[in-house]
Formats: structure tokens, sequence, C-alpha cells
């Protein structure tokens, strides 16, 4: 039963890699996906570039399971020696964009849904195979959890290892405005934005919050762009700063912005975040589906990474096959083992489960 799903899995990876997808783009991957689904059996649902299924038998009293990850990749990075549009099977490895990040989630999670149709469960399952995570579009998932009935846990197939991540850090990007006076750089006059910009950006490096998260850590605050001036001779009246803010489960998005707006001189900074619902997310240790793991051997952890986890309203972790640090990399890749192995922990966890 592994063995016909594991090659199943492997060549619908193969198929997801030679069909560039990146985010907004996933039309043909998604179009791709959803007749192979049909081929196995499986009644699909499509909205936009979104697919889900649901298994047999669903009972309005049982609770319900999500399976999801994400069918979008990133652009292909600098420094591909392989073609990334192009699987190539090489040493156990199968090198391509997207094969670790999320294929190999997508195909082992398919994988496992499929025999678990067949079963029966104490609960309802369904698979949900998202597009836009990479770039947290408003056309992804959180336009289809409206669609979908009450969600009670989900499963996030994300490069973990197989370890389950059960915290999440979340994600602010604040758009940072320093103003100043300008004047001519040979005499002394005017105010010097950038340096003011240089205050705002020590204070935000060096802020300490008094929460800090047992699973993930102290926020972190990181000053990622910044643009300022017009020419040598002029002092600039403006600079743009662009800040980083990896939220954690010690405070809400709007308690973190509240805090960092109580830290800087905003009569000339002014910090305005481009979201703030990407929030921490997560599930309590105690939970059936986390104690299951950790009978299988796993070890809960926190991660730092953001994922579509950050817009379940509901308790949630992510389980996957592949590593983290692969992703976004050139000559990605995911070990076939590593894929058989996600098939069979996933159907160990969910045989038996009860939520």
């Amino acid at each position: 039963m592994i063995d016909e799903l594991y090659y199943d899995a492997i060549d619908m990876l193969k198929g997801m890699i030679a069909i560039p997808s990146v985010s907004r783009e996933e039309k043909e991957v998604a179009d791709y996906i959803g007749q192979l689904l049909s081929s196995f059996g499986l009644k699909v649902n499509r909205h936009g570039n979104n697919l889900w299924c649901t298994a047999p038998e669903f009972d309005t009293s049982k609770p319900t399971l999500l399976l999801n990850s994400h069918i979008d990749t990133v652009k292909p990075a600098q420094g591909w020696t392989f073609e990334p549009f192009n699987p190539i099977e090489e040493n156990d490895r199968i090198y391509g964009l997207g094969s670790n990040d999320a294929g190999a989630s997508v195909v082992a999670l398919t994988a496992a849904f499929r025999h678990l149709c067949t079963i029966d469960r104490a609960y309802n399952l369904i698979l949900l195979l998202s597009c836009e995570e990479e770039v947290s579009g408003k056309n992804g998932i959180e336009s289809i959890l409206p669609l979908l009935p009450e969600i009670n846990v989900a499963i996030v197939g994300e490069p973990t290892g197989m370890q389950p991540a059960i915290a999440e850090k979340g994600l602010m990007v604040l758009d940072g405005e320093i103003t100043g006076v300008s004047g001519h750089a040979a005499r002394a006059e005017g105010i010097n934005a950038i340096y003011r910009a240089t205050e705002v950006i020590e204070t935000l490096k060096n802020m300490k919050f008094e929460k800090e998260s047992a699973l993930l850590g102290p926020i972190k605050i990181t000053i990622t762009q910044i643009q300022a001036g017009t020419q040598h001779n002029v002092i600039p009246d403006m600079c743009r700063i662009v800040a980083d803010v990896r939220t954690t489960d010690a405070y809400s998005n709007e308690e973190t912005l509240s805090l960092i707006w109580q830290s800087i001189p905003l009569d000339w900074c002014k910090l305005t975040p481009r979201s703030v619902r990407l929030n921490p997310s997560g599930i309590d240790a105690s939970h059936p589906i986390v104690q299951r793991l950790i009978t299988l051997g796993c070890r809960p952890f926190g991660s730092p990474t953001l994922s579509d986890q950050a817009l379940m309203p509901f308790p949630s972790l992510k389980l996957g096959p592949g590593d983290s640090a692969r992703s976004h990399t050139a000559d990605e890749y995911i070990r076939t083992c590593e894929i058989r192995s996600a098939i069979h922990t996933y159907i160990s966890l969910l045989t038996t489960l009860r939520i």
C-alpha cells in the first residue's frame, strides 16, 4: 500500500516541478493537480487556484481535521546548477524548484489522504492545496476558509523534518518615514533625516519586550531596507526604512505594534504596518494530535518561519518532509526517502487519531 502511494507521490512531485508555479501564477499547476486528483477517484472542488477534497461520509457530529499545503513557489534564486523546472532524480534526491517547499508536503499529504479515505475515522477529513502562500496573498487560503465547514484542527505541510512545529512566529512589515529639514550640505543648516533614522534603527534593534514566548523566544525586529537623499549636497528631509517584525504568542500583533510606537518619537517618525493579519499561531502541547506525535517519537518545537498557519483561526501545527534551510535556495531538493517516511508518519498519526 505504501509502495503504490509512494510511487504515485514521486510522479506527482516531478509533474509539479515541471510546471512553473510562482505565486499568483499557479493556474497550470492547479490544472495538473486537479486532473491528477480526479484520476485518483477524488471529488475535486476549486476556487481560483485553490483545490480541496473532502473525504467520504462527512458527519456533522464529528470534528473536522484539515490537511493543508501550498502549490506555489518563490521565483528561482540565483546560482542554480540544475534547471529549476526540470525534475532531476539523482542519488536519492529530487532537484527542482518547490521540491522541498512545499511540493514534498503536497504529495505526501495527498498520498495519506487517499489512504485515509478508505478507512473508518473518528473525524472528518479535508485536503486543501492552496495558492499564494509565499506572498500571503488574499486569493490563497484566506479566500477558501469561509467556504469550508468548521475546522477543529489543521496540519500544515511545510518542511520541518517531520517534527511538529507547534508554534510559529507571526509577521508585521512596517514602513517607516523619518522626517527632517532640508538644507545645503556645506552649511550648518537643516536637520538630517538619515541621522534621525539611525536613532530609530538603533532603538528598534535594541528594543526589549517584557514578555517572552516559551517556545518562540523573543520578538525579533530587523531593518531590511533604507532609502534617503536626492543628491550629494542636499541635507535629506526624508528617510524611509522597512522593518521586518517577527511576532510571538507573548503579544498580539496589535499589542506589539503599540509597544513599538511607544518607543519612538512619533512627532518626526511614522511607522505604518502593511498588515497586522499575519498572527503568531500554534496549538497547545496537550492537544491529542501533539501527544500522538510525541508517542511516535517526535519532538515539538517553535518555528521562526511564516506559513499559512498565520491565517488560521483554529489550532494548527506544521509537519512535513524536508528541511526549512533548503527552502528558497538554488538547487533546492528533497530526498525520496523523506517522502516515503512522511507518508508513513502521516498515516500512522492519523489512522487511529481522536481529536
